[in-house]
């Protein structure tokens, strides 16, 4: 039986997970074995950039972990290396992880996942990580608002300078 100082750190991180998992609105847990160093750095910082915390974290911790919150149905992944990406966006986990496990082929292997408090399946994951990011949606969408604004300023510029009048004109009314 561990002493009590080690009782207690062990408890400590236990209950920081848990927060951390309760705090989250998405995440990942990953078999990260087979990985250079340069290639978990490179990972941590696309971690940062998006705001997604990533740690390796012991299987039995995090079991203690997943139980508090109630996501129990991810006990079984809990074997061999393991890593957690969490975030407040619940599609950034899924993203920066399933497109680093697309570049290392095989030696980065997403497990499961979870968004609001539930287990979701491999293939929401996958479809989480196909969604693209926050900026990148909303310049679609302002690029789909101002579509039909350019066209019909065009098509004004077009006939005025067609009734006649310079371009210079018809651009100033």
């Amino acid at each position: 039986m561990p002493n009590a100082k080690v009782l207690s750190e062990k408890q400590a991180i236990v209950a920081s997970l848990t927060e951390k998992l309760q705090g989250a609105a998405a995440g990942v847990i990953v078999d990260y074995k087979g990985i250079t160093v340069a290639e978990d750095t490179e990972l941590r910082a696309e971690c940062r950039k998006n705001d997604v915390e990533y740690a390796v974290v012991k299987n039995t911790l995090l079991r203690f972990a997943f139980n508090n919150v109630g996501l129990n149905e991810l006990d079984d992944q809990l074997n061999g290396t393991t890593s957690l990406a969490i975030a407040a966006d619940p599609v950034a986990p899924a993203r920066v992880i399933a497109d680093f496990a697309k570049k290392l082929n095989g030696k980065f292997e997403i497990k499961g996942g979870f968004m609001d408090g539930k287990v979701v399946d491999m293939a929401t994951v996958n479809a989480l990580a196909a969604i693209p990011a926050l900026p990148v949606l909303q310049a679609q969408v302002l690029g789909t608002m101002l579509a039909p604004i350019s066209g019909l300023a065009c098509v004004l510029k077009q006939i005025a300078e067609k009734n006649g009048a310079p371009a210079e004109e018809a651009s100033a009314e």
